[in-house]
């Protein structure tokens, strides 16, 4: 049975193209759903930037059709609320555990996460970096920290040939 269960929600986002390249993220790094607030989104949709159509396989779900309001309100029980943004006294990423079972709430790319939602949170993390980072890119970061941090960051060539499409063939060469 699978232990750990990963979604991503998006604060209102405003860019089709942050969000199809939030898909791709999910696609990449095994996120269950992605959960989305507000409705700028819906209005842009129909130019949908979802180049590998990760939403065959991952839910791109609104949360208005689940009946909640705030992102924080959309977790299965035993699931962990963790905002990500730059918000003064939050822990940097580096030093961050992630849990098993985790939302992991960004902001919108022209504002920050509610303080209600951040009061209700589990955690609050940040990506240091100097000045803020696009969405989409702040979503890989997060995910790939995930990643690193875990079992299977030890994937090796069976994740490479899975992962890699026609045009890549190249191959590391021993020079001894």
């Amino acid at each position: 049975m699978k232990k750990e269960f990963v979604s991503i929600g998006l604060t209102n986002p405003k860019s089709i193209s942050n969000v199809g390249s939030v898909m791709r993220a999910a696609g990449c790094y095994q996120v269950d759903q992605v959960l989305y607030s507000g409705q700028r989104y819906d209005r842009a949709a129909k130019m949908s930037t979802d180049t590998k159509k990760a939403t065959s396989s991952i839910p791109l779900i609104n949360i208005e059709s689940l009946g909640v309001i705030t992102l924080s309100e959309a977790v299965a029980e035993g699931t962990k609320i963790v905002c990500v943004d730059l918000i003064q006294g939050a822990t940097p990423l580096p030093r961050f555990q992630h849990p098993e079972k985790a939302l992991y709430i960004f902001g919108p790319e022209d504002g920050t996460i509610d303080q209600r939602v951040v009061d209700r949170a589990d955690f609050v993390v940040f990506v240091p970096t100097v000045g803020c980072m696009n969405l989409a890119a702040s979503v890989n970061v997060l995910l790939y920290d995930r990643l690193a941090k875990s079992d299977r960051a030890e994937a090796g060539d069976d994740l490479i040939r899975q992962s890699k499409d026609v045009n890549n063939n190249v191959k590391v060469r021993n020079n001894i």
